[in-house]
Parts: C-alpha cells; structure tokens; sequence
C-alpha cells in the first residue's frame, strides 16, 4: 500500500514538472543537419559587420522579448472576434502547451482566424498589435541590428501569420524589405483558420551575395530560411532575460495612435484574470454609471471614490464665488475619454455646464449627466451655437476634436478663439489598467462604459491659469497663434508632445475612414 502510494505521488509530480514544462513554451528542437556548418556567434559582442550581406532577422527570437505568441493570438481573437471567442482560445491553451510548436501554432490560428473578416484582421494588425509588439521590443537586440550589424537588406521571418506583424515589422524596424510568415487561407473575404508556409522564393530573388541569420538559440532551426544562412548569430535565453524594453524615445516612429479595449499585455493568466474581473466589472461600471447620471456632482464624485475611482483635481481656486453666474466662462481642455466634461464639471461643482460634441454616438449624449450640443461641419454655425452656449453659461470645449491615449496632443481647432477674448485651459490625463474607454470602431457608445470597468480607473484634472486669446505675451496674436500657445501651455504642464495631426489623421491610420458616427 505505501509502495503504491510513493509511486502515485512520483508520477503526479513528474506530470506537474512536464505540464510546468509544457506551459512555458519554452521549445529546444534538435539541430538541423544542415544548420550544423553554420558559423554560430553566442556572444552579441562578437557580431561582425554585415554591410554587404542580408539578415534573415528571426522577430519572436532576435527582436521580442519574450518568446510566447499567446498574447498576439489573443488580441486577434478578441479585436477582431469577440470576448467569448477569447475564451475559447484560453480554454484550449493548456492542450496546445502539450503539442509540437507547429501543431500548436496552427491551433491558436485556426481559433483565432476561424470565420473572421479579412479586411478585419488586418485593422487589427495595422492598428492594435503594433502598440503592443513595440511593448515586448528589446532595446539591445534592435540596437544589434540598427548600430551594430547594419545589414545590406533585411528579411524579417516569423511563427506567426504574415498578416500580425507585417504593419509592425516594415514600420518599427528600419531596413525590413520583406517579412515571411505563415499565410493563413481565406474563401470569400474570410478566413479559414488552415495556415501554409509564406513563399520565400520571391524574397530570396531580390537579394544576392550571403545571407546571414540572427535569431534564438532555442528556434536556431525553426525556419525553412535559415538552412540558406552561412553564418548564424543566436541570442542565448539567459541572455534576452537580461533585455530591457525598448524606450519610447527610441521608437523608429512616434506610437500616437493605436486602437484595441485591452490596455494589458494578454499572457495565459492576465487574460485568465480578466475574464474573472470581467462579470464584476460589468456590473461595476453599470453602478458607476448610474451615480454619474442620478446623483449630484459633489456627492458622485465622492461616491465614485468609494467605488474604486481615482481622482484628482488641481489648482481650482479661480472656481470659487463666481462659479454661479453667468459670466459664461469657456473651459479648453485635451481629449482623452467622453467623460472629460463630465470630470470638470465635477471639479468645478457645476450643474449648469455645457459641452459642445463632435460625431459622438445619440446613446451616449442621452446617457450624459452634462448637456451636450453637436457640432456641425459648418464653422459659421459651430461658432453661433457655441456662443449661444456661452450665454447660458459655462462651456467645456476639446478642440483636438478626438482622443489621444499616448503622450501627445493633437492639433488644436481655433474655433473656440474666435468664440471669446479669454479662456480657461484644463490639462487632462489618465489612467487605466485593463480597458481603454477609446475606440474608433462601430460600438462606440460603450467607450464610457469600458472606462468605467477598469478596477480603479484614474483622472487628474488641473486647471491652468486664464488665458487671453487676442494677446500673446503682450502682443496681438491671431486665432492659431492663441490655439498653439494654448496647446503649447497644456502640453507643457502635462509634458507632452506636440503633434499636427488631427482627428481625420487618426481615423484614416486607424479605421480607414474620416471618422463620421
């Protein structure tokens, strides 16, 4: 009876010991023969110039840190799918974690592509996984291939499907002149979900002279390019561990836009917790809602720190004794959620505020605690009905005319100085730790609602001192003069960059239209 008992206990634990195995993804496949006359370099250090030969640059080993796909095939499963067939695709991780990597990798796409559109998936490839793939960048591998090797051409090959990481690839790493990938096969304008390797024939004929590799000890011989390398640089695991990521100021290109609900880096159990999270952040965001909408501006706010809410309000002493007449003050702030005016009206313990909109969805002006005036695409009658607004009193104004979730400001609209001779600007910033309450897709009018499922979402209101529109500095200025200095003052306090972009800019990069609702 012991004996049988001692046996058990060693037998679940070296089954614990190869599930554990199994879920790092951590694949060490034999060695090619034909890899085996490769020059293998194991120390970055001892990289050689590669000015007149081509890299065959590995992404998952030589340029991320983190070897596991699982997160990418989550955002495409629930950005361009939806949350249930996200769920499908955690519930089948832990079998795929017991498959070859090529099984396993044709599971997560046939689950992850299945019945989806085409022209879906790739919005999500061009405006979702870039910001995320940039997050998993380490700073000393894309050095290795920007400073160090400086390679004639660049052919960038992957696990995933082409369709992923091609947008990310040509756009963040310079020198990209074609990326291999698995293809996944379509009918009709839909995916299938079956996979096929990506054709490299075309890309070899493009180049000429030597090719060499540049990838992970653990994938040396994971790529049917490799084999044609005569020489192999490989990161050690121990090595990419010690990587750190890729700073923002060593982007190839400012990130200003992204799209995408999930705010967090999808692993196994980040995903696994908000799936947990999600049924209590529902109703959570319901609740908040409801306070925002029945309940006074000076109790809600209180109300809505007991219920998780941050918030923060700075410098508001201007908005004392004359907050109840009607001197019709107008409010310039950046955009980052549709609750901005509804966060300074709080700050300001205001019920009669105004907030003038732009394309924003009918359900979310009904659900708003503020009243709300469309703007037209008529700058005549947009400053009339803003002007009448101003006589009824307050006014809170986003001249961006849309948001930004990144550290920078779009272009200011100089409307709002042809409106009054001094205005009050309000430096918005955010934070949030699972959803973005953005978005540019058709389910807009829940932007608020995912804000509010986010376990302890943050605002910071600070009002900056009042501003002349007509004089800058003592000299006269005119309309976009006082829109740029404006812009320029807000982005100073909150330390952001200054952009000329604007809200067609972003739907155009994001959406592929000019943004109307």
């Amino acid at each position: 009876m012991a004996s049988s008992t001692i046996f058990f206990s060693k037998s679940f634990l070296a089954s614990c010991r190869l599930l554990l195995r199994r879920l790092s993804f951590s694949y060490h496949p034999r060695r090619n023969s034909k890899l085996q006359k490769l020059i293998v370099h194991d120390k970055l250090e001892q990289t050689q110039w590669y000015q007149d030969k081509t890299l065959v640059l590995d992404l998952e080993g030589a340029v991320l840190r983190s070897n596991s796909t699982f997160p990418y095939f989550m955002l495409i499963a629930i950005e361009a799918g939806s949350f249930l067939r996200g769920l499908i695709l955690l519930s089948m991780y832990p079998f795929t974690c017991f498959l070859n990597q090529d099984m396993a990798m044709q599971v997560l796409t046939m689950i992850s592509f299945g019945g989806l559109k085409e022209e879906e998936v790739t919005r999500v490839g061009r405006a979702v996984l870039p910001k995320h793939l940039l997050e998993d960048v380490g700073m000393k591998g894309l050095e290795m291939v920007r400073c160090k090797m400086q390679p004639r051409g660049i052919i960038c090959v992957t696990r995933m499907p082409r369709v992923m990481v091609e947008t990310f690839v040509r756009e963040y790493v310079r020198g990209v002149e074609g990326v291999v990938g698995k293809e996944v096969k379509s009918v009709g304008g839909y995916y299938t979900g079956f996979v096929r390797e990506g054709s490299v024939e075309g890309k070899l004929e493009l180049h000429f002279g030597e090719f060499v590799g540049f990838g992970s000890s653990t994938m040396v011989s994971q790529h049917q390019l490799f084999p044609v390398c005569k020489d192999f640089h490989f990161v050690d695991e121990a090595e990419k561990r010690k990587w750190h990521a890729l700073q923002r100021d060593k982007y190839a290109k400012p990130l200003v836009f992204h799209d995408g609900r999930l705010a967090f880096r999808p692993t196994p159990l980040a995903a696994l917790a908000m799936y947990m999270w999600l049924p209590l952040g529902i109703l959570l965001s319901l609740i908040r809602s409801l306070v925002f909408i029945c309940l006074p501006q000076n109790t809600s706010v209180l109300i809505e720190a007991f219920l998780g809410m941050k918030t923060r309000i700075n410098q508001c002493n201007f908005a004392d004794a004359n907050c109840g007449d009607n001197s019709g003050r107008l409010f310039i702030c950046n955009h980052r959620t549709l609750l901005d005016p509804v966060y300074i009206s709080a700050a300001l313990n205001k019920q009669r505020i105004s907030a003038v909109t732009y394309s924003v969805s009918r359900i979310t002006e009904l659900l708003s605690p503020i009243k709300t005036v469309r703007l037209t695409r008529n700058r005549e009658e947009d400053k009339k009905r803003m002007e009448e607004l101003l006589k009824r009193g307050d006014l809170v104004v986003c001249p961006e005319g849309t948001t930004c979730r990144e550290p920078y400001l779009l272009r200011f609209s100089s409307l709002f100085a042809e409106v009054a001779d001094e205005v009050h600007p309000v430096a918005l910033t955010t934070k949030v730790g699972m959803f973005y309450g953005t978005s540019t897709g058709l389910f807009k009018f829940m932007d608020h609602i995912y804000f509010l499922m986010n376990p302890w979402p943050e605002y910071d209101v600070k009002f900056l001192g009042k501003m002349s529109t007509r004089m800058i500095n003592g000299k006269c200025c005119t309309g976009f003069e006082a829109a740029n200095h404006v812009q320029s003052e807000i982005g100073r306090v909150l330390g952001y960059g200054l952009t000329k972009l604007t809200r067609k800019d972003k739907y155009l990069m994001l959406a592929g239209n000019e943004g109307y609702v």
